[in-house]
């Protein structure tokens, strides 16, 4: 569906997929700051934190997306999450336990990334068995690209389980002209190609900015799509 911007006389057809990680750690003005965006953006819970159920709850209520955003482990050092991080040293069976553990933990998310992971989504028998979870409980996945050696996009593909990578890291820079700039780097990804998928995180600055350039990216015409439109 085209969209004419009248004031500049233009065509924008970009649909934008925002992906917001590291919630279950926090239930405050922040958090619920993140539940009144007027846009249709995907939510990632960290498993094992103290608001990681609620604040499923509370998103899929309030109308957002839900996914589990699932620790695997780092090149460097791999931080927290000791009860579901995926670990290259692991057997099968673990593996597949933890993953079953994080689905059931957050049963409202309807899809998965990974949090950290640059070795483990670099190894094919770890997100084989991921994959296998994810077809089995019809979940989608989305690679963060956190390491340019993944194969998880490649993985789930060959396991069917529809997905799609991350384009844009919305604030690497906790700062509000970087995060700014990273957004409007998004926008023109999904001009081009028709649809990019960004992803920021829970925090004050990323907040703030959405909150200002949603509604201006809306008047221009681009439209935000839940992940589960963005994956295939």
């Amino acid at each position: 569906e085209k969209e004419i911007v009248k004031e500049k006389n233009e065509v924008v057809e970009g649909k934008i997929g925002i992906i917001i990680d590291d919630f279950g750690y926090r239930n405050d003005e922040i958090s619920d700051g993140f539940l009144n965006l007027n846009a249709n953006l995907t939510y990632a819970i960290i498993p094992g934190h103290t608001y990681s159920n609620l604040f499923g709850k509370k998103a899929v209520e309030s109308g957002y997306e839900v996914i589990v955003h699932m620790p695997l482990e780092n090149t460097g050092k791999t931080f927290g999450e000791e009860n579901f991080v995926l670990l290259t040293s692991m057997e099968d069976k673990t593996i597949l336990e933890r993953v079953n553990k994080a689905l059931d933990q957050i049963p409202t998310a309807i899809g998965m990334n990974n949090h950290q992971g640059s070795k483990a989504t670099s190894d094919k028998r770890i997100m084989n068995i991921v994959g296998n979870v994810l077809k089995r409980h019809g979940k989608y996945f989305i690679d963060s690209r956190t390491s340019s050696e993944t194969v998880a996009e490649t993985t789930m593909r060959s396991r069917g389980v529809p997905t799609i990578r991350r384009h844009v890291f919305l604030d690497n820079e906790d700062k509000n002209n970087k995060i700014r700039e990273q957004l409007y780097k998004l926008a023109d990804k999904a001009e081009l190609k028709g649809l990019a998928v960004g992803i920021g995180h829970a925090k004050t600055n990323t907040l703030k900015v959405l909150k200002q350039e949603i509604p201006r990216l809306k008047e221009h015409g681009f439209k935000f799509q839940f992940a589960s439109f963005a994956v295939e």
